[in-house]
């Protein structure tokens, strides 16, 4: 798409982009799971703040309109937002472990127009050139779809009830 631009977040973004993925956990996951587990949902999602200050996190706009965002991560948490439990913020070593692809939503405006795969391609860019040769991440099953089409492969299917109701999610993994 030529009128999409990504560009690194910053602390700016951040109201925005809080607005954003709680737009796309009601959409998109209503479509895939139960008003319970989309409640229970955004425990174990939301902004990982610590993904914008390693400037790792990526704004993707169409237009001028903020159309989604999403990034990958040297350190140890698969997945959640800053108030998620479990969090382990260690670096990875690229050596030996995979990066990690983190906090991906799109507007449900912007669906479908190439915005969750251009933040993929620039986040496994990074990890590539950081030395990472695979990167993992933990699907919701709305990005199922996108991850596979994009060559990610299942590894384990597991749940988290840290919001009450166990929500199904896939941990899928990719060389770079």
């Amino acid at each position: 798409m030529t009128d999409l631009t990504i560009r690194l977040a910053t602390r700016a973004d951040l109201p925005a982009l809080i607005a954003l993925m709680e737009e796309a956990i009601t959409v998109h996951l209503a479509q895939v799971l139960n008003p319970d587990e989309v409640a229970s949902s955004r425990m174990i999602m939301g902004l990982d703040t610590l993904l914008v200050d390693d400037g790792t996190y990526f704004v993707v706009e169409i237009g001028g309109e903020l159309a989604g965002c999403g990034g990958w991560s040297r350190r140890n948490t698969l997945y959640g937002g800053d108030h998620t439990p479990g969090r382990v913020p260690e670096l990875l070593n690229p050596a030996k472990d995979p990066a990690r692809v983190r906090a991906m939503y799109t507007s449900p405006a912007f669906a479908r127009r190439g915005v969750g795969k251009a933040i993929l391609e620039a986040g496994e860019a990074a990890a590539r050139a950081e030395g990472f040769t695979h990167v993992q991440l933990a699907a919701t099953l709305s990005g199922l779809p996108l991850y596979r089409a994009c060559g990610y492969q299942p590894v384990e299917h597991f749940t988290d009830a840290s919001g009450g109701v166990p929500v199904p999610l896939v941990k899928m993994l990719k060389a770079v």
